[in-house]
Formats: C-alpha cells, structure tokens, sequence
C-alpha cells in the first residue's frame, strides 16, 4: 500500500508540472497576412481561438474574420475592451472585426463571458515607423458607416439566436431530469434512508447506465463538447472542469458496471446519479442565467428599436414612404402628429411640440418652429411640419449614441483587472487543487480510500465557478451604461464610470452650463414718471434695428410680455456707448452712463439702480427720452431652472462645487450666490482652465469638470471625469469622459449617483465570486472532515455551482431598477452666503486682439470682457475698434453700458 501510495504521489506531482506546461508554456502564434493594405487573419471559434495569439504590425488596418463554427452563449460575443469592440458572432457564421492598432503592445480579447481567452501583439516598425514603406491610414476603415449601419439590427439576430438557445436548454434540461430523476431518487431513498419499496430495477446498475447515458452524451453535450475542444486549446474554463469531473466519474461506474472484477469489492461503487443530477443543475442554472442575461442588453436594444423603419420624403414634389436607409441628406421629411422623427435635421416649415425623452431623458416636451434642430427617434406630438434631413444612417444622434453605448459595453473598468488576473489561473489551479485533493485523500483518508479520493476531486472541479467571476464586472457595466443612455448620459468608458464615483470635487464652467449662455432681460426700473411696460416698449422699439446681443434680449423680453412695437427712424450706433432712434415722436437713447453724459442727459436719479443691477451681476442699461432719464434695464446670462437644485444634490452627496468663469469677480460672485456655491475661480481664461483644474486637482482631490466640450476641452481632457453639457444635435461625443445630451446641471448628480451604484453592484459581485470560490472549494477538498467529518457531496457541489452564477447575474440586473431621483426644490440660499472669490492668474503678456501688440494686462490701456473672456488693449482706440468690429461683432452693433 504505501508503494501505490508513493505512485500516487509522483503521479500526482507529474500532472501538475504537465498542467503548468500545458496552459502557460510557449504557444506557437499567427502573423497577420497583408493584403491589399489590410493585415488580415481568420480565426476559428470552437471551443477556443484558433489561432489565440495573434501578431500584426502598428498604424495599419487589422481585419480579424472570426470564423464561429458553434452554437452556444458562451462564445456568441467577442470583446476587445481596449479598443471599445464589442461584436456579435452569430453561430456558424464568418464575422469580420476591423481594428486599427494604433500603437504597439499587447491587448487581450475575450469571448463576452470573459473565459476563452486571446492575445493580440501589436509589434511597432523600426524605431516606431511601419515597415516597408507601409503609409498610416486614416482613423476608421472606410466602411466604419457600413459597420454602424450593421451594428443597428445586429441585436436581432443575437435575441433570436438566445431564444433559440433557451428553447434548446429548455429540452436538454427537461430530458434530463425525466432521466435523472427517477435513479437519483431510488437512489437517495435506498442508501440515505433505507427504503425498501425502491423498485429493485431502478437500483440495477444497467438500468441506471441506460438512463444516464443519454443524460451524459445527449443533455451534457453542449457542455462537453466546448470543455474538450477548450482543453485541446490549451484553454480551459468552466465547461473543462464539468466535463472531467462529470467524465471521470461516469467512466469510473461504466468500469465498475461493465467489469467490476477489475476491482476490489469495496471500490465497486457507481456514481450515475451524480453524473445526471450534476448535468441536469448546471444546465438548468445555464437556462436560468441565460433568461436573466437576456435582460441585461435591454438598453440597446430599446435604443434599436426607437428608431422608426420607413420615412416619407417628398421628391419630385410628391410625397414618397421610403425605407430610412434611403433617406438622403437634403431629403426635405414630412413628419405628422404622434410619427417619429427618422433622422436628425432642421426645421423649414410647421410647428410643433416633441417628445425628447428618449434621446436626452427629459421629459417635458420641447417646442420647434423654423430653423429648430431636430433629432431622430423623437416622438411628434401636436402639429405636422417639415425638416431638411442632415444628418443619416451612422451620423445621426441615436446611432452615436448607440455606437457609444456599444463601447461602453465593450471596455474594461480597472476593478476588473484582479477579476481578470485570478481568472487566467483559476482554472488551472482549480485542477490542480483537484488532483492534490485526490492524492491526500487517497494517501491519508479512510477507507475505501479511492472512492472518496474520486468523489472529492470530483466535487472540486465541480464546484468551482469562474463563469461567476468571469461575468462579476462586465454585467454590470452593460447595465450602467445602458440605464445612462436611458437617462440621456453617455457614458464613454467603463474607467469613466467608475472614477465618477471617487469624483470629491466637481467644477462647473458658468456660461452654458450654470447658466443657459445667452442674454436675457431680467430687469426693468423706471422713474417714477414711467410705468415699467412703457419703459421697456420704448426700449425695444428702439432697439429692434440692433444686433447687439443684449438688445436683442431687450427685444425678446418686451415680445414676451406681449408688448407692441413699432419700428424706430434716424437709428444711430454710437460705437462703444449705446444707441440713438426716434420712436413714436420721441428722442430715445439706450446705453451707458457716458452716452447720457455725452447728450447732456441728467443720469443721477439712475445711478443707483444701475449700481444695484451691477452688484447683482447684471449688465446695467440706462433709457432716456426727451432728454430726461426713463429708467434702466438689467439684461443677464440667466441661471436654469434646474442650476440651484442640482447644485444643492451635488452637495448632499458630499461633492465640492467649484464654479469656474472669464467673468469678473462681482458678476461671478452673483450667479454663485443665486445656486449656492461658495467657491468660484474668477477671470480664469478659456487657455488657463486646465491650469486650474491641476491646480484643484494638486490640494488631493479628484476633479470632475463640466463644460460645452468644445471651448473648454484643455479643462476638461486635464480633469479626472469631464462631464460636457450637450443639448439636441450639438453632443459633444469626443470631447468628454460622459456627454449629458440634454444639458441639464441634473445629469451630473444622475451620472455620479449611477457610477455608485454600479460600483457597489459591481464589488457585491466580486464579493459572491470570490467568496463563494474561496469557501466552497476548500470545503469541497475536505478541509472540515478532520474537524466535523464534513464531505460535500458532488451533487450538492454543482446546485452550489448553479446558484452562484446565477446570483452574480441576478445581483447585476437588480441595477436594471435605478431609477434617478427627482431633484428635491431646494430654498434659495441666503444673501449672506459666504463666497470664496479666486481670480485666475493674469498672463506676462497677451496680444492685443486688433493690432497684435503684445501688452502687459497690468499696464494696459484698457480691457474688454466679452462672454466669459477678458481682452486687454494697448490704446482705447484699438478697444473702441474691437468692440465696433471684433469676432463678437455685428454691423449697426450698438455698444451697451461702459466698458
């Protein structure tokens, strides 16, 4: 005996030497093919790739044609999370996956469950150049558009091929347990209870190998079938540990039925229950998990199918229903009351209201008139109208937001590399704790000694589960992601939604973002021989001939009111002060202090409402008539309706709020004080935004930085998540970290309370996975026999394999439930509210934005603030000239208040 002991042993060691070689020693790999300027490879999907480890060349098109010759979930997906690549491999198709390898080094691809695994080596030419005078390509192979038009109906197909695969689990599960289940219960009444009404047939080891058989071979096959092929790839995961331990016990009662005098009595016992009541469970926790992941994707293809089929467009001036594919840009789209929006376009005749909710997750409906972007998968309500189509097929608002989603999906958070780490070896370890599990308890155990070493080995590698940890992260990111899409946030990466969670500072860029970026009239003071209506009619009468901006908001605002106007005569831009018109037999002058001054106008009685206004950071517009003062106006970038609430949420969730503007510090100082913030960087330049989001970023604190995405990208490429502020078309997909379509400050707090509770989700997973592992495998090893004389049956080892892969899948879809909170009214915060004011640091030198001199803002002659940025002059002349003709400039522009 301790002879076959020492045998047992050295054969032991042997096997695991033999598996360390076989999993993690030098593999052979393919060098792409060049053709036609495209690297190209096919890979076979069968159990594994073939070829896995893969070379190509850096900066050239990289075609890998995947080439799936099986069915089955496991592999219906491949990822490649470095370049955001998640495509479908319908079963037993050729599907091609274009790539560019930008830069050198190795990237990983895996089949969507994370388990079969390949390596990709991107290998650079020398000293960094392509070789043989190979010539860069542009960014995305020319039918990118192509793909992203596939990549909208792709969904369908995959749902149909995972309810043909449910269908298929569902018979496979129920053969099974009508074969099981009569030997597994005549089995459990005779040996655990001592029955003796067990019908003697069911217990007669030929009748029991003719039930299980086709249980192993018919129900099991899925499974064996991708465990051999995997082995043979020198891959393993879950279907490999089922397959030898299910394997090994089978062979063993087929020996002992078909030759038992081969061995000694007391090893001549049979495990067929074993074998049908494991295969039957993992499959019937297959099926389960299966219906539950059907769930998870519920994001995509809701956005699919948002998109209407048919459009009708009118050519040759008649109206045509045509599919949307052939909807071309310029196509003039005739869409009526409670039809979809096709495609993204402009507005050219009707009105109407649309519902939007889909797109940006607001739910109020939105106006359009003439000239009004429109997005397709909008919903119109009330009136017909027409639009110009723009943009189509993969250009379009929901197909970005689509493809982006997809990428999301695809990509890998860095919480995921431990997951990935112990997945690479679990399964191999696992075999190996297998076989040291065998030889301990064939060396050390009781008798019969070979029975119970077979029945703990085998329980081993039945209870393990790397599909749990496998799928522990990447299920919940395709849920966040898709509810973020849901929400109207676009989510670029798995990395960005997890840092959104650290985030302890966020910053906030004031012009479009606090605020809604244009002017408009907030004020209107007149003097006691005044009413305020006629005040503002006169204003704006006056002003209707002006494309100043704040007279424009001086006209829009008396049009709100529902004032009438009248056009004024002898209109006069006086550069840099105001205006002069005749309205309604009246001398009007609109403007600063200096163009009352100049007209001998006696401003004093409106000095201090021009002050007050000031201090409140509204721009100040004084109105005289007849050479007698009339009143003053206040015009302003005004806060949105939702700015204090959101500001007041960002706070509760223990975030500092930092606002960040060109303004100057009183009018900065203001708008903070109307939303509640008690920090703001003032006169910060666009070009030393980022500086300042370093300079936050220095005190310890991860920053998150919300701007337009286009103006502000330095900041926000410098912050740790950039949040951009997109509204309708103008979504500013590659400029951010996470695009909040409908621009409101609300998505924020959404996108951060979203990144908890992914990440929460996500560390529950881990937790099931490897706990579970860690507690279930030494106890399936027999870790408490010598203390309890606790042995875990194989049979109770694959429910508890079962249940924990489905717990992971089911812990995931419970993110499916978030729901963002309204944002709770918040009161207005008090007048007295304490404001932290920092100013930006003022360049050495800057160029005056008219003659190019280079001036020092400390001496200058003078400055100029125009929307958020601040301009320095060597001489007023150039100011004067700037103001009359700068990039903000329009002809007939009266200047408006002092400089």
């Amino acid at each position: 005996m301790i002879e076959t002991d020492w045998v047992v042993i050295v054969v032991s060691a042997g096997l695991i030497a033999f598996l360390a070689w076989y999993f993690f020693g030098p593999r052979k790999s393919r060098l792409a093919d060049l053709r036609d300027g495209v690297q190209e490879v096919e890979v076979t999907v069968k159990g594994g790739y073939s070829p896995d480890l893969i070379r190509a060349r850096q900066g050239m098109p990289l075609r890998l044609v995947f080439d799936r010759r099986e069915g089955g979930e496991c592999t219906s997906h491949v990822v490649f999370p470095d370049f955001g690549v998640d495509q479908a491999l319908p079963a037993f198709q050729r599907t091609a996956v274009e790539l560019i390898p930008a830069e050198a080094g190795e990237y990983g691809f895996a089949c969507g469950m994370n388990m079969v695994r390949g390596r990709l080596i991107v290998e650079p030419g020398p000293n960094g150049q392509l070789q043989r005078g190979e010539t860069p390509t542009k960014e995305r192979p020319e039918n990118a558009a192509d793909r992203e038009e596939a990549g909208l109906a792709e969904d369908d197909t995959e749902a149909a091929d995972r309810q043909a695969e449910i269908r298929d689990l569902s018979w496979r599960v129920l053969i099974g347990a009508v074969l099981t289940a009569p030997v597994a219960l005549a089995v459990m009444a005779h040996e655990f209870f001592g029955a003796t009404w067990v019908p003697s047939l069911l217990l007669d080891r030929w009748v029991q190998l003719a039930l299980i058989t086709p249980v192993m071979f018919y129900a099991g096959w899925p499974i064996h079938r991708v465990g051999w092929l995997s082995l043979r790839h020198r891959a393993a995961e879950m279907n490999s540990l089922i397959t030898i331990g299910t394997s090994a016990a089978y062979g063993y009662s087929l020996l002992v039925t078909a030759a038992p005098g081969l061995l000694p009595a007391e090893l001549r016992d049979v495990y067929y229950e074993a074998v049908g009541v494991i295969l039957t469970l993992i499959l019937l926790g297959r099926l389960l998990e299966s219906r539950a992941k059907a769930g998870t994707g519920e994001a995509i293809r809701k956005l699919i199918g948002l998109q209407p089929r048919t459009a009708r467009v009118r050519r040759d001036d008649a109206e045509r229903e045509i599919p949307i594919a052939e909807v071309l840009p310029g196509d003039l789209v005739i869409v009526r009351p409670g039809e979809k929006v096709p495609v993204d376009g402009v507005v050219v005749d009707g009105r109407s209201t649309l519902d939007e909710s889909m797109v940006t997750g607001e739910s109020i409906p939105v106006e359009k008139e003439p000239g009004d972007q429109v997005v397709g998968a909008t919903v119109n309500q009330t009136g017909a109208f027409t639009f110009r189509a723009e943009k189509v097929g993969a250009q379009t608002v929901l197909a970005q937001i689509i493809h982006l989603v997809r990428a999301a999906q695809a990509s890998r958070a860095p919480i995921q590399r431990l997951a990935d780490l112990v997945s690479g070896y679990f399964v191999p370890a696992v075999m190996a704790i297998a076989v040291v599990t065998f030889a301990v308890w064939y060396v050390a155990g009781p008798s019969p000694a070979f029975t119970l070493a077979l029945v703990a080995a085998v329980s081993v590698l039945i209870i393990a589960c790397p599909c749990a940890l496998g799928l522990a992260t990447p299920l919940s990111i395709m849920v966040g992601t898709g509810k973020g899409a849901q929400a109207g946030i676009l989510i670029r990466d798995a990395a960005a939604l997890e840092t959104a969670h650290k985030l302890g500072t966020i910053v906030l860029d004031k012009t479009g973002t606090i605020t809604r970026g244009r002017p408009a009239l907030t004020d209107v003071e007149p003097t006691a021989s005044w009413t305020a209506d006629d005040l503002l009619r006169l204003a704006a009468s006056a002003e209707r001939s002006s494309e100043h901006p704040l007279g424009q908001a001086v006209v829009t605002g008396a049009t709100e009111r529902g004032l009438p106007l009248t056009d004024p005569s002898d209109f006069d831009s006086v550069t840099g002060k105001g205006l002069s018109a005749a309205v309604e037999a009246r001398h009007v002058l609109v403007g600063g202090r200096r163009l009352l001054a100049d007209a001998g106008v006696p401003a004093g009685s409106l000095e201090p409402a021009a002050d007050r206004l000031a201090v409140a950071g509204r721009t100040p517009i004084m109105v005289a008539a007849d050479g007698e003062p009339a009143g003053v106006l206040g015009v302003a970038d005004t806060v949105k309706d939702d700015s204090l609430d959101a500001v007041a949420a960002l706070q509760q969730l223990g975030l500092q709020v930092v606002m960040i503007t060109g303004d100057n510090r009183r009018t900065a100082e203001a708008i903070a004080r109307q939303v509640g913030i008690t920090r703001v960087l003032a006169e910060v330049l666009p070009q030393h935004k980022a500086a300042e989001i370093a300079r936050l970023q220095g005190e310890g604190r991860r920053v998150g930085m919300a701007g337009d995405g286009i103006n502000d990208a330095p900041a926000l490429a410098q912050a740790d998540v950039g949040f951009a502020i997109g509204t309708g078309t103008d979504v500013a997909i590659e400029a951010s970290d996470i695009t909040l379509i409908s621009g409101a400050l609300a998505g924020i707090v959404t996108a951060v309370r979203l990144s908890r509770a992914t990440m929460r989700n996500i560390r529950q997973n881990l937790f099931l996975a490897f706990v579970y592992n860690a507690v279930g495998i030494p106890v399936a090893a027999g870790i408490l026999y010598p203390f309890l004389g606790i042995r875990l049956s194989p049979i109770i080892a694959a429910a508890a394999m079962a249940l924990s892969s489905l717990s992971v899948v089911g812990n995931a879809n419970r993110l499916r439930r978030f729901t963002p909170p309204s944002l709770r009214p918040t009161a207005e915060p008090p007048a007295e509210l304490p404001v932290t004011v920092e100013t930006g640091a003022e360049p050495a030198e800057t160029a005056d934005p008219v003659c190019g001199m280079q001036v020092d803002p400390a001496t200058a002659a003078a400055s100029l603030e125009r929307d958020g940025t601040t301009y320095w002059f060597c001489s007023t002349h150039c100011r004067d000239a700037f103001t009359a003709q700068g990039p903000l400039s329009h002809s007939h522009r009266s200047g408006h208040g002092d400089d």
